[in-house]
Formats: C-alpha cells, sequence, structure tokens
C-alpha cells in the first residue's frame, strides 16, 4: 500500500524543472552490491541517470557522504516534499571503524566505481594528448641510455635533454603523435601519444637529466617524450551529470578501432576543457539529421533527431575528450552528433 501511495505522490509531482525524475517503479531501497556502478544505480531510480548529483543528499553524519560502498542501502527519501536519494545505513566497508586507540577508514578506491573501470583503464591512466606541435617540440626526450643501449627496460639509465624543474622527480614517457583534426573546422585537436613507461629522475645537471626507468609497457627508446606524471585524484568516484554549459559536438574516433561503435567503446569528442567538459559529463548522441519525402506535398522534410545513446566524458584535454559510450539503442559511427542530453 505505500508503494501505491508513493507512486501517486510521485505521478503529482514535477520537480528540477522537468516531469517527474523518478522511476514509477524504481524501488523504495537498493543494498549496493559488489560490482555494481554508480551508473547503473542511477539507471535503477531514474528516468535520466545524468540527475543524480541534482537529487543525491549527502548525509553529513556519515563518513565520506558523497563515495558509497558494497553493503550501503540507498534510500529513496523526502526532504521539503522533493525526492532524495541518500545512504540510510552504511554497510561495514563504508563505515569508520574504531579500533582504540586507533581508527580505520576505509580507503576511497573501496567506493563503487561511476563506470566499469576496466572499460576505460588503459585510456584513462595512460598515453597523453599534446595541445599543440609547440608542446610536442617542447617536452623533454631521451637521447640516450647507460652503455650505449638502444632499447631500454626497468632498471637501466637513461638520459634526457629538455626543461626539468626542481620539484619534478617522476615522468610517464609516451611515445607516437597521432594527430586529431575536428572533422568540422580543420583544427588541430591534439596528438594523441601512448604509454611506453615511468622514469624517475636521479640528477639534474642544466638540460640534461639521468633517469631510471620504474616501469616499462615496452622497451624505451631514444626520441620517447617525457610528460609529468599526471595524479590521478579521484577519478572514479564522479558523479555522472548534464553539462554546466550547451554543447554540441561529434564523435571524432572510435579508439576501439572498429567502424561500428557499442557500448563501452572509448571514443574522441572534438570538445574538450576550453567548452568547460569535465570529467562525468553526460551527453546524449545523435544520427546525423535525415530528410523524408512528404507524399501529399512533394517536399523533403527534415525529420527530428533522436537520440540513441549516451556517453559519459572521463578524461577531458585542452580541445578534446574521451568519452565512454555507456548505452546505445544501435550502433553508432564516427560523425554521429554529440549535445546535451534530454530525457526520452
Amino acid at each position: 500500500m505505500r508503494r501505491f501511495v508513493l507512486a501517486g505522490i510521485l505521478l503529482c509531482m514535477s520537480t528540477l524543472g522537468q516531469a517527474d525524475p523518478i522511476k514509477a517503479d524504481s524501488p523504495g531501497e537498493y543494498m549496493v552490491q559488489k560490482g555494481d556502478t554508480l551508473w547503473d544505480i542511477s539507471t535503477t531510480f531514474l528516468h535520466s541517470p545524468w540527475l543524480w548529483p541534482q537529487i543525491w543528499h549527502a548525509n553529513p553524519q556519515i563518513n565520506n557522504p558523497h563515495l558509497i560502498y558494497p553493503g550501503d542501502m540507498i534510500s529513496l527519501v523526502y526532504i521539503n516534499g522533493q525526492p532524495r536519494l541518500m545512504v540510510s545505513e552504511r554497510g561495514n566497508t563504508g563505515r569508520t571503524i574504531k579500533l582504540s586507540p586507533q581508527v580505520r577508514v576505509m580507503p576511497s578506491e573501496s567506493a563503487i566505481p561511476a563506470i566499469p573501470l576496466s572499460a576505460i583503464e588503459s585510456h584513462l591512466y595512460g598515453g597523453y594528448v599534446f595541445a599543440s606541435k609547440e608542446q610536442l617540440a617542447y617536452a623533454p626526450y631521451v637521447f640516450a641510455a647507460r652503455n650505449g643501449k638502444l632499447i631500454s627496460a626497468v632498471g637501466d639509465k637513461v638520459y634526457a635533454r629538455g626543461s626539468f624543474a626542481e620539484d619534478n622527480f617522476r615522468f610517464n614517457v609516451v611515445r607516437g603523435a597521432e594527430r586529431v583534426i575536428d572533422p568540422q573546422t580543420g583544427e588541430l585537436l591534439g596528438l594523441m601519444a601512448r604509454n611506453v613507461g615511468a622514469v624517475n629522475v636521479s640528477r639534474i645537471e642544466g638540460d640534461t637529466a639521468s633517469l631510471v626507468v620504474q616501469e616499462s609497457k615496452m622497451e624505451l627508446k631514444p626520441g620517447d617524450r617525457l610528460v609529468r606524471e599526471r595524479a590521478s585524484g579521484l577519478v572514479t568516484t564522479f558523479f555522472p551529470r548534464a553539462p554546466e554549459a550547451p554543447v554540441e559536438g561529434v564523435i571524432t574516433e572510435n579508439l576501439s578501432n572498429s567502424k561500428k561503435i557499442a557500448k563501452f567503446d572509448t571514443v574522441v569528442i572534438n570538445r574538450g576543457k576550453r567548452e568547460s567538459l569535465k570529467q562525468g559529463d553526460i551527453l546524449g548522441v545523435y544520427r546525423q539529421s535525415e530528410v523524408a519525402p512528404d507524399a501529399l506535398t512533394g517536399e523533403l522534410v527534415v525529420l527530428p533527431m533522436e537520440r540513441i545513446g549516451l556517453v559519459m566524458v572521463y578524461r577531458s584535454f585542452a580541445k578534446m575528450s574521451y568519452g565512454i559510450v555507456l548505452s546505445a539503442r544501435e550502433d553508432i559511427e564516427v560523425g554521429y552528433i554529440l549535445r546535451n542530453p534530454q530525457p526520452m
């Protein structure tokens, strides 16, 4: 009976400037399971999962209120007559446990991720995008190795030239420079380089540095470029959301190297930080406009564009971004339009 009353109230409500954001068949409570993602849980409760941040109620009495852990109970509640989702009960993994005289707090890495990390790991942490040819040209580069080696691996010493700040102790090593061109304007959006390994600085003299290879996905070679290691931060705990400003772009490339783009593929978007795109921003995927003849008038009529999928930005650069396809009602292709999502 309670559920029917609840559904009746929801049907009469209009929140967040649109129709009821809560699904009529959403549960009143949901216990977070191992393997869940924030997107999964958002989809369980909401018609438009990117609205999660707008109805999430972070209870300040709970440790790490913005993070969700397996075993947590998510409840649909009402605050001032508005629907909100909140952690009503913490599971053991998300709770601060007092062990006198110490306090043990589960690390944020135990929190459920926003999306399946296995699908994006190589592109999330590896590789680098240079914004311009000039940035690539001025990046420090490996020019030699100890004992005249042509290729180097973990534990080897290599030497690099370039501009080194005293506080730069670790660098990622990248190779290649695949050009990404905006199909709409012809502008160079960036040069994608793949991850080779990582090095630690042992000594700097002028523009020359001695480095020790710490990680190696492949052998380091002269000409490989060095980029300052990027602090990953809490890249798995952002909340999916709609972009703050209107955005319209296109899918420029599929990093999965297939013509048809499917769920969990990574795509290149011709918009980035310059257009205020951030991690967690959700974009709708639309086919290019089609036309159909009107049999009565003989006119060709432009058909309304329909949303066929959703993409979430998980890494943004100066003029381009990487996004993961979270849903696809049909095959997606390079050239399809991306814009702020609208409820179906």
